[in-house]
């Protein structure tokens, strides 16, 4: 029997982790067209209205019906507006391991987000869902989303050599693709003691995953 995350949202002091609603939708497109987003994912480009309602309302879901995980929109606790997201995946619930991955809206970055919104989702995976491992990957690159790494306690493990294709821009604004090295990074419940409640700084990119992980 496959084992699922419960249906639930999260909040902290300046945010709500919640399931994706059909008003996100503008927001989640535009965020998914930034130049950092393209060029560090590998999200569909130019990514439209429809991708857009396609993830959030039909590919978001499947992934915690279907145990392979749980996306969560990250929105601002008094606005509402979309901030970000949040997205476990990967899940071994025999180990009791998953794998997360996020992305953070242009307006929003250097507010500490990021770090915020996954060190709250990591809280929760140990505390109430007794989980044991919280796993990371970085492109090597990806400064800033090694920094979200470091600031919520995760302990990098090594490097995948030659892993992950990343873009870049070409001369003539189009986008062509590159290999890079991904950075492992693991969260342990033990590596969050003495962890901020909030923290503040550069916000990243988490690898993020194809339309075919969430099919």
């Amino acid at each position: 029997m496959t084992s699922t995350f419960p249906d639930i949202s999260i909040s902290t002091e300046r945010l709500v982790l919640r399931p994706f609603e059909e008003a996100d939708i503008p927001a989640l497109a535009d965020m998914m067209n930034d130049e950092l987003v393209i060029a560090w994912t590998r999200a569909p480009h130019p990514y439209s209205l429809g991708d857009a309602r396609d993830q959030a309302l039909r590919l978001a879901p499947a992934e915690r019906t279907t145990g392979r995980g749980i996306v969560f929109a990250v929105a601002e606790f008094l606005t509402q507006r979309l901030v970000g997201l949040v997205h476990l995946r990967n899940t071994d619930w025999r180990l009791l391991a998953t794998e997360v991955s996020y992305i953070t809206a242009p307006w929003a970055r250097g507010e500490g987000y990021a770090s915020e919104s996954v060190l709250a989702v990591a809280r929760w995976l140990f505390q109430d869902q007794k989980f044991e491992r919280l796993e990371l990957r970085t492109a090597a690159g990806n400064t800033a989303s090694q920094q979200v790494a470091q600031k919520i306690g995760c302990i990098s493990e090594g490097v995948l050599r030659n892993a992950w294709i990343a873009r870049t821009q070409t001369e003539d604004g189009g986008w062509t693709d590159m290999r890079t090295d991904l950075i492992v990074w693991s969260l342990l419940a033990e590596d969050l003691d003495g962890a901020p409640d909030r923290i503040s700084g550069p916000e990243g990119f988490g690898v993020y995953p194809t339309y075919s992980d969430w099919a």
